[in-house]
């Protein structure tokens, strides 16, 4: 197995401790979630640098690098979900396009294709990324500012009210590459 591969693979092993800390209580654990996350985010980054630069693009890597970037992003808005910071449908919205994709990419495995990503998924992966780093920013904002100040009404209003926008902007690039996607391989669909 070659290094972008190892680095696919240990995206989802990341995963498993973002879990963890995620869930854990307080500031200290909320940190270390986000820089398990952040560590995990630049395994997808490079992993596809490397491939590139030294030609070593396998089908492995192009089917599960976005399974990666699913189970990394998707464990993260579940999170954010149980935390009552993002709606669930929100979540339904960017897991059925995910599950329909890859749904879409096994069928084509089977015909003896493999359908890579495309720019349109590249940016709605990039956009659910910034969205979860700014959802930490203020997970981390708040339980620093509750360490030593309160937490008021209109800061939370403010905050949750951004995060529903930003959340808002990433279900609809979520919702357009998936159809963009589905689009340039109507003619795997066809029955």
């Amino acid at each position: 197995m070659n290094l972008p591969n190892r680095l696919t693979i240990s995206r989802i092993i990341l995963t498993l401790f973002f879990i963890i800390f995620i869930s854990l209580k307080g500031l200290g654990p909320k940190v270390v979630a986000f820089i398990v996350f952040i560590i995990a985010s630049l395994t997808d980054y490079y992993d596809g640098y490397l491939a590139r630069r030294n030609n070593q693009i396998t089908d492995f890597g192009k089917l599960m690098d976005p399974i990666a970037d699913k189970i990394l992003i998707l464990s993260a808005f579940l999170a954010f979900v149980q935390m009552q910071l993002i709606s669930a449908w929100m979540v339904v919205v960017i897991f059925s396009r995910e599950a329909l994709i890859t749904g879409l990419r096994l069928f084509a495995i089977n015909k003896g294709k493999v359908l890579e990503a495309e720019a349109a998924g590249k940016h709605k992966t990039a956009s659910q990324m910034v969205a979860i780093f700014l959802i930490f920013i203020f997970i981390i904002f708040k339980e620093t500012l509750l360490r030593f100040y309160s937490w008021g009404n209109t800061i939370n209003s403010i905050f949750r009210i951004s995060i529903f926008v930003l959340m808002l902007i990433t279900v609809g690039l979520t919702i357009i590459s998936g159809l963009s996607y589905l689009w340039r391989n109507r003619h795997l669909i066809h029955v």
